[in-house]
């Protein structure tokens, strides 16, 4: 998706596009995009990693003593945003951080990525990823907020006139398709105002870096039809959440699907079985990841799709994993459970390291289920071992302290500073007074 540039050839192309603010952009460990802004004049000394910022101004990032930090761009991530009026282009970078001694920061979730992804590419793997990213469009007041009024009627796959976001949803396409992605899907999801827009997948790298892009570029299109986008998991009481459902499959390092035997049953190799059987053993521990926030847990109930239950099946969408029906070098698994909220540098990460450690203990995933979850009753759960995974942050947190696998993959430095803010989070909501409180209670009391 992305090109190989060099630094020649981005000095050439922002000079022949005229070119005259670049964004160099890089993820805080909540996973919210930020960005030291420079002008035309200022893009050489960028892309010889000289460009510096306090750290410690970012949330999670660095504490007063080592704040000074370098950016250090990838030159694959170059493009200039399509929205650009003339005259005034900006381009993007998409960058590490770097300490001033030379060496990756421990607190940058996109060093903390590569750093898995290097201990696969040692077992001789790389992850592809395909991303499903859903979101909602909100009409705007008369100031220009976002509010919970959707902007149409429609349903799963509707079509005009009762799917008015079409024409947000067509430009967000061609702007996506400007900027290299390659869509492979879009369709009114499930609940009025929500949307999906599928891209081909990629190595995780790129991927996690094509969510940020994509969710950038989503957020600001809609804005100039007049609506609000939110990757906010459940928005609205009483209909579907927003999810994003990780494609993912191992290849070897000369390209073959690593997920597929064609003398299997299920067309699923043994290094399939392993990584499965890892992703399921560590799903309590890395759902904090996948599931960061306090909303992403009114998503995870039964009833409205979202997965809970740790299990999998080739045969309906209730487990946690589905295993899609095309095979071949298509083979892959679909892990359910993710939302857009998440940091996709540290929920790849995290995942992938799952199913790594799957296969350095050769794990054994249990039987597939068949039949739907949501209509077993409990006792029925337990008798065929299934578990669910944590219901709230809280309980998720607990789960992610214990699982030192999913720890290690993040480092110490990202797994405090994750639970620390992810801990006053809590402590806020916990004592707030929800408008549901007042209702079941002011008058009964």
């Amino acid at each position: 998706m992305q090109k190989e540039y060099t630094k020649e050839a981005i000095l050439k192309k922002a000079k022949e596009l005229e070119v005259e603010f670049i964004h160099l952009q890089f993820t805080d460990v909540m996973g919210v995009m930020k960005n030291v802004s420079i002008t035309i004049e200022q893009l050489e000394k960028a892309l010889n990693n000289e460009i510096m910022f306090d750290g410690s101004s970012i949330d999670g990032f660095a504490r007063i003593e080592e704040s000074d930090m370098y950016l250090r761009p990838d030159l694959s991530t170059f493009v200039v945003f399509p929205w650009s009026p003339v005259g005034e282009k900006e381009a993007r970078l998409i960058c590490d951080v770097y300490k001033p001694d030379g060496t990756p920061f421990n607190g940058c979730p996109r060093n903390t990525l590569k750093k898995v992804l290097k201990e696969a590419a040692i077992k001789g793997y790389t992850l592809n990823v395909g991303p499903e990213c859903e979101f909602f469009l909100f009409n705007t007041d008369e100031k220009g907020e976002p509010s919970l009024e959707t902007h149409d009627n429609a349903g799963y796959f509707d079509l005009a006139p009762v799917d008015l976001g079409g024409n947000a949803r067509k430009d967000m396409i061609f702007t996506l398709k400007e900027m290299g992605f390659e869509i492979e899907a879009s369709h009114h999801e499930v609940a009025p105002g929500q949307h999906e827009i599928d891209f081909k997948y990629d190595n995780a790298l790129r991927a996690a870096d094509n969510i940020m892009t994509f969710k950038m570029a989503v957020r600001i299109i809609a804005q100039r039809h007049g609506l609000h986008a939110t990757f906010m998991p459940k928005p609205v009481y009483g209909i579907s959440g927003s999810g994003m459902h990780v494609n993912m499959s191992l290849a070897s390092l000369d390209g073959n699907n690593a997920f597929y035997d064609e003398n299997d049953e299920m067309g699923f190799s043994k290094v399939a079985y392993q990584f499965l059987g890892g992703i399921l053993e560590h799903a309590p521990g890395y759902t904090a990841m996948t599931n960061p926030t306090i909303n992403s847990y009114k998503r995870l109930v039964p009833g409205f799709e979202a997965p809970v239950h740790i299990a999998w099946s080739a045969s309906n969408r209730s487990p946690l994993v589905r295993v899609p029906a095309k095979k071949g070098n298509s083979t892959r698994l679909e892990l359910r459970s993710p939302d857009p909220s998440a940091n996709p540098y540290l929920a790849l990460a995290v995942v992938l390291k799952a199913g790594l450690d799957g296969i350095d203990k050769d794990m054994t995933p249990p039987a597939p289920v068949q039949s739907n979850i949501y209509d077993m009753k409990k006792v029925e759960r337990k008798e065929k071992g299934i578990e669910s995974i944590p219901s709230n942050l809280k309980e998720a947190l607990k789960e992610l302290s214990k699982d030192e696998v999913i720890k290690e993959s993040l480092g110490e430095h990202i797994y405090q500073r994750f639970i620390d803010n992810t801990l006053i989070e809590w402590e806020q909501y916990s004592t707030k007074v929800t408008q549901w409180e007042l209702d079941k209670y002011l008058r009964k009391f």
